[in-house]
């Protein structure tokens, strides 16, 4: 690799211009002293292994990996952590003596900005998960980690959802369709893509209550359909942009085993995107 100069790092996607994470790892950079630059790189669809060897090859260090990718990256890595088994997908690759290693730090983000930045308490917990795509299995581990009382899958293919349990063992895990859910619930996570249409799952009202926080995994500089639904029935809300600051945070701490400090970038990045859609 080459040492002579800051160590390169680059988020990989199709799109990408969106994305956040070359400021949210250069403030990480600064506050903890480490020379590094993280770019991002659009990958031609179809040339994602191609691209991966090349900035190895360039003497990068390290890849996050968005969307429509992190499939495709966890097809690559040579070795997995636990987590990214688990949620059978990749988002952070780092290499050694030319393997590949596949970790996923979404999960662990969730977790993180629930109990560090809302103050939310996982143990002991109903927690209710909507959806079954790559995102809600990236959190199941994790989630579970925390000992909930509860931990319910609901979606709105109930089949595809019991597929997604089927890869964990627990008896704290259940699954439910939308429209069986028959109780409250003291976390509710949307892990859907609903929100991307503004739009928002079809669960029942009376999932909520003024105890419930209702989590969107989607962020913007206003509140997600989700959010604005949910607030109506009483619950409290928090929008998913403190994941991926604590998801960066964790691949940060893969890559250069340094934990950077979430809650002031958190806000400078929050600050940001307010003043981009004024």
């Amino acid at each position: 690799m080459n040492t002579a100069g800051p160590h390169q790092y680059a988020v990989f996607g199709n799109p990408v211009a969106h994305s956040r994470s070359p400021a949210i790892h250069a403030c990480f950079a600064a506050q903890t002293g480490q020379h590094l630059v993280y770019a991002k790189q659009l990958v031609a669809l179809g040339g994602f292994a191609e691209a991966v060897a090349g900035f190895m090859a360039a003497g990068g260090y390290g890849v996050n990996v968005t969307v429509p990718f992190k499939l495709e990256a966890f097809a690559l890595a040579g070795q997995l952590s636990a987590r990214a088994a688990a949620a059978g997908a990749v988002n952070t690759l780092s290499w050694e003596n030319g393997l590949i290693i596949g970790d996923n730090t979404d999960g662990i983000g969730l977790v993180r900005d629930l109990t560090n930045n809302a103050g939310a308490t996982l143990k002991g917990k109903r927690i209710l998960l909507l959806g079954a795509g790559g995102a809600a299995q990236g959190a199941v581990l994790p989630l579970l980690d925390t000992q909930p009382a509860q931990l319910v899958i609901a979606n709105r293919t109930e089949a595809k959802a019991q597929a997604m349990a089927a890869r964990f063992s627990s008896n704290l895990l259940n699954v439910h369709a939308l429209d069986a859910l028959d109780d409250n619930f003291d976390i509710v996570i949307n892990a859907t893509a609903a929100s991307l249409q503004d739009a928002v799952p079809e669960v029942p009202a009376h999932v909520f209550c003024r105890q419930t926080l209702a989590y969107d995994m989607m962020y913007g500089a206003v509140p997600t359909a989700f959010m604005r639904l949910t607030a109506g029935y009483g619950a409290s809300v928090r929008d998913g942009l403190g994941m991926l600051v604590e998801q960066a945070a964790e691949a940060f701490f893969v890559w250069r085993g340094v934990r950077p400090a979430t809650a002031e970038v958190l806000a400078t990045i929050r600050r940001t995107i307010a003043t981009d859609a004024a």
